[in-house]
């Protein structure tokens, strides 16, 4: 799934593109693709038409469109999710779920998403979040972070560090592409028990999350085939300068030292077994 590099690369996509404008029409093509707005497709397209976009935001990897009057367009990625600006009369996409229409009659908002896993809800916003939102934690890259709050806050926990960085009630944005990247950064295990982790490592570790993001994201993100991309259809290239993750049997770029993959909540984590040793008690 698409983590906080390559929905920012979005955002900024659509905050070029959209804000300001005013939805005409909005089209279903399938109803699954707001399934989460609960009181229905009509209702869905109802609630949009004639509204202005304020903003397009932010928060970990959930993206947003403010609207006036208090409520926002809620995006949900899922796995194969794309939102796409296309012109007017240029051909469907195979997997087109949800079209937005404009009363310019510029540029054409587009919701594909090939696995239908994503989906769009029209939301309440409460205190500068939609509702759905209110328990994700802020993202490394937000002004009002605490990194050292976020660091107490992983030490409190009695689990894995690598688990603790996915729990976006903590720290939101992170996945498993840049946590085994930071995690090899700060030269950590992801099976290192969160209570012996100390103040220093935590900032440390910290600071490499927003250091790889941050790259990441001037490369556009990271793009394993087309289903990433930005509103354009163009893939980022970050994989190109991944260190770690999916890169088992290479060398350590750090050490030469074979990558290792392992199994992690059925996914995988790639570690350098000499950079990054396994702690003798693992906590999985």
């Amino acid at each position: 799934m698409p983590e906080l590099p390559e929905v920012e690369v979005v955002r900024l996509g659509l905050a070029e593109h959209v804000t300001g404008r005013t939805l005409a029409a909005v089209e279903v093509r399938h109803p699954r693709s707001v399934r989460r707005h609960l009181a229905g497709e009509l209702d869905f397209t109802a609630r949009l038409r004639g509204r202005r976009i304020r903003a397009a935001r932010r928060r970990g990897k959930y993206l947003w469109l403010e609207l006036d009057g208090a409520q926002a367009l809620l995006a949900h990625l899922g796995m194969s999710g794309q939102m796409r600006i296309q012109p007017p009369g240029a051909a469907d996409e195979t997997h087109l779920r949800v079209r937005l229409r404009f009363i310019d009659d510029g540029p054409e908002l587009r919701f594909i998403d090939q696995r239908t896993f994503g989906g769009l809800s029209v939301e309440d916003v409460v205190a500068g979040l939609p509702t759905p939102v209110a328990h994700i934690a802020r993202d490394p890259m937000d002004p009002g972070f605490d990194q050292d709050a976020v660091v107490v806050g992983i030490r409190r926990r009695r689990t894995g560090l690598k688990r603790a960085l996915l729990d976006q009630t903590l720290v939101s944005g992170i996945g498993n592409i840049y946590a085994d990247e930071a995690l090899w950064r700060a030269r950590l295990h992801g099976a290192r028990p969160t209570a012996t982790l100390t103040a220093a490592q935590g900032r440390t570790l910290l600071s490499a999350v927003t250091e790889v993001m941050t790259e990441a994201l001037a490369a556009g993100g990271t793009s394993f085939d087309a289903l990433y991309v930005n509103i354009n259809g163009a893939s980022g290239y970050f994989d190109r300068s991944l260190a770690a993750y999916g890169q088992a049997g290479r060398p350590c770029p750090r050490c030469g030292t074979a990558i290792r993959r392992e199994p992690f909540m059925n996914r995988s984590s790639y570690t350098c077994p000499r950079c990054q040793p396994r702690p003798r008690r693992p906590h999985l």
